[in-house]
């Protein structure tokens, strides 16, 4: 103490050099007590003699002081460092009335020197903010403002912002600025903007988050302009017509307002009914003329034909002979045989012209001919093919398959004509062709399939086809002609038929189809109205087909009739998409129809282009097909793991799409996919996660549950929706994981899915989900078809014509289960062709043709006349 006292002389020696005084080489700095841990404090002076700690203007003691001595080397003066410590309790004495601070002062012979002053602080932070962010729903483009003040703390606790637990940072989004009074700032709201934000406030003591504030970012619809008036309901007489808009103008998103107003309006109209003609009464004969005749006339005035009606038939002038044929006009016996030569000559020309006409015309219809070689029947571009006769004793011969080995096809036997009598079907021993004879007919084939690259070439330079996706992979294409052909893009169940005769003889098409991303086509829904299949295009479009293409794909529909009003649309080429069928009610044109199946849709199309299908509910018991798919990592490097729950539409395109981006990610499949009833009842879906076990892991989520709004679900435009659950496990030797996933529309009924796995095992991606297509995308001629082409062409040149006792093409529709289609079939040029292509689409390339012999055998069976053993 008395050496404690002595020092505080601070005056130097006279005559000290001031060079000599004590310097700082480590002055104290500031420092916070965190909970009950002490403080150190240090600091070294050169030269110094003693060095002593003065806190809040008192003395340290000096056994609480740690001391080092060294010399330092450059000036070989003397080096002294000293170290104390300061408890929580010291600072706590003097806490409320100053600030607790400490100081060094050190001593040489010349004099003293004081340190700068430490100031030693506890530090703290409060639990309660003292202003949190709140929910709210804002308009699309609108600013806000989510305030944050953070709770009281030492230091000063710094602040940012989690949307939906990940950070945001403003120099990454122009949109997004945090004010200096920690608000955070959205420029203009964009729906990505819809999620929850947290405020995070920590400091040196601890990290405090605030409650979590829900954004949605709205938008309210608006109506689209009005369309044409519609032409008047009734050609004649007083109707009505009638123009529309929708409210897409844009979409309400998110729980936006619904466009206010009619969609519809009326208004009367009248429409002049046509007026046909009528023949005036004959005027009264003239006087007999000088050529020996008199005339009389009428006219077509009672009444006129006006507003479109029909003018009058028949003649308006009348001439006879007036003297009983007594007397006639004398003329030149040469002029008379010169007329009368002529006319002779014309009336033989014209016998020459029809009877060339009729040997061409019957040419064309008897098909192939017993006597023709080199036929051109089957001369087109498609890969070579040969059919062999089949044994006698082959129990059914619609199997023949094509060997692709030649580059000739080569039959033996009769090719039938078509037969005019009854006996249509030649059915002996109960099979389709009766057994081939002699003869040899070959028929040539050329290829004019194309390789890719130079199809995208060309493609490219047309107009369209800026409207396609780049590349390949969701793309097919080929060359065809009138023998047909198919094209599918796999993993997708997405097909395009092009049967027999469809395309004209002579033409080849270059022939493709895609598959649409839903971002990359606006498709304008309005209502209650929901996308209900893929958006495919094929194409090139404007191309007018002979006999209807089938463009088959998936749906996600669980149809009912009073539940659903379906349409077909088509984009025509000023990008506006039309209705061009509506299911269930009659055609307005003979172009298009539409098979509705349990999961997919045949589309029956003369024009090729865009199509989607789309359905608007008509009660809230419709529903659509949702498959939930669970995906997690393969791997687990971290504590942190994420399990993705998947909510899509029920069809395989989208299925293939989240599987490819899945395998990018390196996640593999949890348990199997599960099916979901998504009714139109304007709740949202909602997800949560139970039963995981609480010693091993924990849920990051902060609410019970998360919600994906009803229409992002209905509208169908938005593929991947998912809802990710991240988990923590609490140990690194946790390497299991049970639990269950709840699914459910808020209101409805739910679905559980159990989900147990080992996360340490290297599980393979499960590819079994959906299993590759086999097969090329492309198929052209014959290889493309289940029956071979003679035997089809016989089948329908044997059931087209009406038959006795329903033999005929009804009755295998009727076989088929296609009977509710029968009025469609009778529209088309032959009807059994119609139910023939609907069987390879439906059936390709698994088809059962044993059960499709089996039914054109029965059909024969029908009428005993069918079985003529007369050879064709």
């Amino acid at each position: 103490t008395g050496a404690q006292q002595s020092a505080t002389v601070a005056n130097p020696a006279s005559g000290a050099s001031p060079d000599l005084l004590p310097h700082f080489q480590l002055e104290p700095e500031d420092v916070y007590i965190v909970k009950n841990k002490a403080v150190s404090l240090a600091c070294r002076a050169t030269p110094a003699t003693q060095i002593y700690f003065k806190c809040n203007g008192e003395w340290v003691h000096q056994g609480d002081h740690v001391t080092q001595h060294s010399t330092d080397r450059s000036t070989g003066l003397p080096v002294m460092e000293v170290h104390i410590e300061v408890t929580r309790q010291q600072v706590e004495k003097i806490f409320g009335l100053e600030e607790y601070w400490c100081q060094c002062v050190a001593w040489s012979s010349s004099g003293t020197t004081k340190s700068q002053k430490a100031f030693v602080r506890i530090a703290y932070l409060r639990k309660n903010f003292e202003q949190e962010p709140t929910a709210r729903e804002v308009s699309i483009e609108q600013g806000i403002v989510l305030p944050c003040r953070p709770p009281e703390g030492i230091p000063p606790a710094e602040v940012e912002w989690l949307r939906n637990e990940e950070l945001v940072d403003p120099a990454l989004d122009a949109n997004v600025y945090v004010t200096p009074e920690h608000s955070l700032v959205l420029r203009q709201a964009r729906l990505a903007d819809t999620a929850n934000y947290t405020c995070v406030a920590k400091n040196i003591v601890a990290r405090r988050r605030s409650a979590s504030a829900a954004i949605t970012v709205y938008v309210n619809g608006g109506w689209s302009t009005w369309t044409q008036w519609s032409g008047c309901s009734t050609s004649c007489g007083r109707g009505w017509q009638k123009r529309s808009r929708t409210c897409t103008n844009p979409t309400p998103l998110n729980g936006g307002a619904f466009c206010e107003g009619q969609n519809v309006q009326k208004t009367a109209c009248t429409t002049l009914c046509p007026v046909d003609g009528a023949w005036s009464e004959w005027s009264k004969w003239s006087e007999c003329g000088a050529e020996c005749t008199h005339w009389r006339s009428r006219e077509c005035s009672e009444p006129a034909p006006r507003n479109g009606g029909r003018d009058c038939h028949g003649p308006e002038l009348d001439t006879r002979n007036c003297t009983s044929e007594l007397c006639t006009h004398a003329a030149s016996g040469a002029e008379d045989v010169a007329l009368y030569v002529g006319l002779v000559a014309v009336a033989v020309c014209l016998v020459l012209l029809l009877l060339v006409g009729v040997l061409v015309y019957c040419r064309k219809k008897g098909g192939l001919d017993a006597d023709v070689a080199d036929s051109s029947i089957l001369t087109a571009g498609f890969q070579p093919v040969s059919i062999k006769p089949s044994k006698a004793d082959n129990p059914s011969l619609l199997t023949i398959q094509p060997d692709l080995s030649t580059t000739t096809m080569t039959y033996q036997g009769s090719l039938c004509p078509r037969q005019d009598g009854p006996a249509k079907l030649q059915l002996p021993n109960g099979h389709l062709l009766s057994p081939l004879g002699a003869g040899r007919h070959t028929l040539h084939h050329s290829s004019p399939a194309a390789e890719g690259a130079d199809f995208v070439a060309r493609l490219s330079t047309q107009s369209y086809f800026r409207s396609l996706p780049r590349g390949t992979n969701n793309m097919a294409y080929g060359t065809f002609n009138f023998l047909g052909g198919r094209l599918m893009i796999p993993n997708t169940g997405i097909s395009l038929l092009i049967p027999p005769d469809a395309i004209p003889r002579g033409k080849i098409y270059e022939v493709y189809l895609t598959l649409h991303k839903q971002e990359e086509v606006r498709l304008p829904l309005a209502g209650c109205q929901t996308l209900l299949s893929p958006i495919v295009s094929c194409g090139p479009p404007g191309v007018l087909l002979t006999r209807p293409a089938i463009l088959a794909m998936g749906h996600c529909v669980e149809a009912s009739a009073e539940n659903w009003s379906i349409r077909l649309k088509k984009q025509s080429c000023e990008g506006t998409w039309e209705d061009v069928l509506q299911l269930g009610a009659e055609p307005c044109t003979e172009l298009y129809y539409c098979q509705l199946e349990a999961q997919a849709c045949y589309v029956f199309t003369e024009q090729l282009g865009r199509f989607a299908l789309v359905g608007e509910s008509l009660s809230m018991a419709a529903s659509k097909r949702l498959k939930l798919v669970l995906f997690a990592p393969a791997a687990c490097p971290s504590l942190e793991y994420n399990i993705r729950v998947y909510c899509l539409s029920d069809t395989q395109d989208v299925l293939k799409e989240v599987i490819q981006l899945e395998k990018q990610l390196g996640g593999q499949l949890i348990g199997a996919p599960r099916v979901l009833h998504f009714k139109d009842s304007y709740h949202n879906l909602r997800l949560s996660i139970h039963d995981m076990p609480s010693s091993l892991w924990k849920s990051k989520l902060l609410a019970s549950y998360q919600e994906i709004p009803f229409y992002h679900i209905w509208s169908g435009l938005q593929p991947f929706l998912h809802c990710t659950f991240t988990l923590e496990r609490l140990s690194t030797s946790t390497c299991e994981l049970a639990c269950k996933i709840w699914v459910w529309q808020v209101e409805g009924d739910g679905q559980s899915f159990t989900v147990n796995f080992n996360i340490a095992k290297d599980t393979r991606f499960s590819d079994w989900l959906v299993p590759d297509e086999v097969g090329t995308p492309a198929l052209v001629g014959p290889s493309a078809f289940k029956i071979p082409f003679l035997i089809r062409q016989k089948i329908i040149s044997s059931l087209d014509p009406p038959g006795t006792r329903g033999a005929d093409w009804r009755t295998l529709a009727q076989k088929l289960n296609l009977d509710s289609h029968l009025s469609f079939f009778a529209s088309k040029a032959s009807p059994t062709a119609m139910i023939l292509n609907l069987w390879e689409a439906r059936h390709f390339p698994n088809g059962n043709l044993s059960q499709l012999a089996a039914a054109v055998a029965e059909v024969g069976k029908q009428d005993g006349a069918l079985f003529s053993e007369a050879e064709c």
